[in-house]
């Protein structure tokens, strides 16, 4: 660390999230500087290290980690680069705060926490940042201290207004269910270990060849059953919620944000127009708590192990998307450094 106390991060990937990211670090957090950034687009880097001060770009990862200004890393940079970049991280024993996907499928996810674990210690915290929203922590506090008895079922939504030009069905699971697939995991404490997909009439606003909307299923080694109605053509908005069902109760999340007003003959609320805004804070707050665990020289939050479990889950929902059948999930044993 500085001898100031301030973390100095190397942005790797400066696209919408990379560069979300820079402006987090640069205005909005405590205890951490821009002190690199990493782009393939030498041109998009360099604009945005000549805004910040004692700011530097490259093109090349290795480069960074390399830079004596550089402390840890924040990896915003599409999923396929990820492994690359985490092992020679690992190489260096610099902190990671890597944005999901941990890698893009199970198998290379496997050989990052293989590598991790061969540390010693853990060194990776893996971009859920739902973990991080205030209402998701507010159901897992309840859920976690019994205040409903046992829970038995979760009923999620998750809706988007529309989807990028190139989106394919394999995305809905990759792209949007696996924070479904990571809540899941987290709220409940418990593996998912099978996966389904029910796939209705897709909606007139969807592109052509894409099945949307979709019912996706997943059944836990507790035997839980948690469904997921994925709608991301819905033409109005952004809304994600949960609906824990519990022995003694039910609890929800995500109905409303921000204010309800009547006007002009007129009730109700706003609905966000993206992710980005829906999970602004917690963003903020997965960013800062990242910020101050690795100052202390500690690690906390979703781990390799979650990042694997996460992928090894949309192999199983890519299969099932597919086929139509029920599909296990294939997990390795779970290594005691993840325990």
């Amino acid at each position: 660390m500085t001898s100031l106390g301030t973390l100095g991060v190397a942005v790797i990937g400066t696209g919408r999230m990379g560069a979300d990211h820079v402006r987090r670090i640069d205005e909005v957090i405590s205890g951490a500087r821009v002190a690199a950034v990493v782009d393939i687009d030498a041109a998009r880097a360099k604009h945005l290290a000549d805004g910040i001060e004692g700011c530097t770009a490259y093109t090349d990862p290795a480069a960074a980690m390399d830079d004596p200004a550089v402390d840890a890393l924040l990896i915003a940079s599409p999923g396929p680069a990820h492994e690359a970049t985490l092992l020679d991280a690992f190489a260096r024993d610099l902190p990671v705060l890597c944005e999901k996907p941990l890698t893009p499928d199970a198998a290379s996810a496997l050989r990052v926490l293989e590598a991790e674990r061969a540390l010693g210690h853990r060194r990776v915290q893996v971009g859920f940042m739902r973990r991080y929203d205030a209402g998701y922590r507010s159901l897992k506090s309840l859920l976690d201290q019994g205040a409903y008895g046992r829970p038995l079922m979760l009923h999620n939504k998750h809706r988007n207004a529309d989807t990028p030009p190139g989106f394919t069905n394999a995305m809905m699971i990759n792209d949007s269910v696996v924070h479904e697939i990571d809540v899941t995991r987290w709220l409940l404490d418990d593996e998912i270990t099978a996966v389904r997909v029910l796939r209705p009439t897709p909606t007139g606003n969807a592109p052509e060849g894409l099945g949307d909307p979709q019912l996706i299923l997943f059944e836990t080694a507790g035997g839980r059953v948690v469904d997921t109605e994925l709608f991301v053509n819905c033409g109005f908005g952004y809304q994600v919620s949960c609906e824990a069902v519990c022995e003694g109760g039910t609890a929800r999340i995500g109905d409303d944000h921000g204010v309800f007003s009547n006007t002009a003959g007129r009730w109700g609320g706003a609905i966000p127009p993206g992710f980005v805004e829906r999970f602004e804070e917690a963003y903020d707050r997965q960013v800062q708590r990242w910020v101050h665990a690795t100052l202390r020289g500690e690690v906390e939050g979703p781990s390799c192990w979650d990042g694997y479990a996460a992928a090894a889950v949309c192999e199983a929902g890519v299969r099932a998307q597919a086929t139509g059948e029920r599909v296990a999930v294939d997990l390795v044993e779970r290594p005691a450094l993840y325990r």
